[in-house]
């Protein structure tokens, strides 16, 4: 267990365009040794790392369907790597004729939920042939393309991008959607029109919809005090400092207060890949996503989404069955529920289809005789 840290990054003022906030993240100096892949233009010589972002890479299947990687990768050049290791098979990298790089991310918040949880190893009576051959593959939400929300496409086209940018949080109606960390402005800057590209829940949707504007931020300088350039500079870092602390600590409370459950999917040289989960709990603001987190655990990258509340119930049922080996008595009995109140559950969140059709049958029709 642990929390999300903006250390190693400067919380600038945001700029507001009508409903959209968007804040940025800076950075006095890029993280050393760490790239986003630049495709085929890779020095196989050099001995930094790369990555690849979440859902970057497409894999083309026989039948002509695209399929996006799932998850960060995190490489070296090298062949060899001292100091690296994953906990499972290697990853599953690199460009082959099979595959095509894409932007945006299209698909990334339906993927992420089930990346938090393996599947069983063992065929349990419950768990269907279809899981096991095509994996734990997602329910599709009703998402919004990030062109539909209100005001997203001219608020990142006019926002200017700050000297040393690396990151951003997007907010509407001053709830945060989502935010973006890179090791590097350059990063940054090839990453920033994939975010107008993103898909965004309902609930960002309906607030862009409803809401027509947020209040600025607006600096107030004590002039009575200022009598020479480095008086200014010290008024100028006092009102960052405090919109920082304001920030933090209120607008990207529920991205930055709650404890996450961390686990590493990778480690290389001085970086760790890890993704993270919260807690589910309805009613409360819910964000996952992964991380690429140095020696000292600060972010060199960090992808967060915002979770609707349908996806929130439906986490805390694959981390009930994921806790319980995903046998269903077991985990209705750890959720003070019924078995065919469990599968009630589960046939409303759109997770029936990990059950045996006669399975899923039966128990629905009992819970529906009670």
């Amino acid at each position: 267990m642990g929390r999300l840290t903006f250390a190693g990054l400067e919380t600038r003022p945001g700029q507001v365009w009508g409903q959209i906030r968007v804040v940025p993240l800076v950075r006095e100096a890029p993280v050393a040794g760490l790239r986003m892949h630049p495709g085929d233009e890779l020095d196989a010589t050099g001995d930094r790392c790369w990555y690849t972002p979440h859902g970057l890479t497409a894999e083309w299947t026989g039948d002509g369907s695209g399929v996006p990687e799932f998850g960060t990768a995190l490489r070296m050049a090298a062949s060899t790597v001292r100091g690296s290791r994953r906990p499972k098979a290697k990853p599953r990298f690199g460009d082959r004729r099979t595959r095509v790089r894409f932007l945006p991310r299209r698909g990334a918040l339906e993927t992420y939920l089930p990346l938090a949880f393996k599947a069983p190893v063992t065929a349990w009576p419950e768990w269907s042939t279809r899981a096991f051959r095509r994996g734990l593959a997602p329910q599709p939400d009703r998402t919004v393309h990030g062109s539909l929300v209100d005001g997203l496409a001219d608020a990142l086209r006019v926002f200017e991008i700050h000297p040393g940018q690396c990151g951003v949080l997007v907010y509407v109606a001053d709830a945060l959607s989502g935010a973006l960390v890179t090791p590097h402005p350059e990063d940054y800057r090839r990453l920033h029109p994939s975010l107008v590209e993103d898909s965004y829940g309902e609930l960002i949707w309906r607030y862009a919809t409803l809401y027509h504007s947020v209040p600025e931020f607006e600096a107030r300088l004590d002039a009575s005090r200022v009598d020479s350039l480095a008086d200014l500079r010290d008024q100028v870092s006092a009102v960052r400092s405090e919109w920082a602390a304001l920030h933090d600590g209120t607008l990207a409370a529920g991205l930055l207060g709650p404890d996450y459950h961390f686990t590493e999917t990778y480690a290389m040289g001085d970086f760790r890949l890890v993704r993270y989960r919260p807690s589910f709990s309805v009613g409360t603001e819910t964000h996952v996503g992964e991380a690429i987190l140095d020696t000292q655990g600060r972010p060199a990258f960090l992808q967060s989404f915002r979770l609707s509340e349908t996806q929130v119930r439906r986490g805390r049922l694959l981390e009930a069955l994921a806790g319980n080996e995903w046998r269903l008595d077991a985990t209705a009995e750890a959720l003070g529920l019924a078995t065919p109140a469990l599968v009630a559950l589960l046939h409303n969140s759109d997770l029936d289809w990990m059950l045996r059709r006669d399975v899923a049958d039966h128990n629905l029709a009992r819970h529906r005789g009670q």
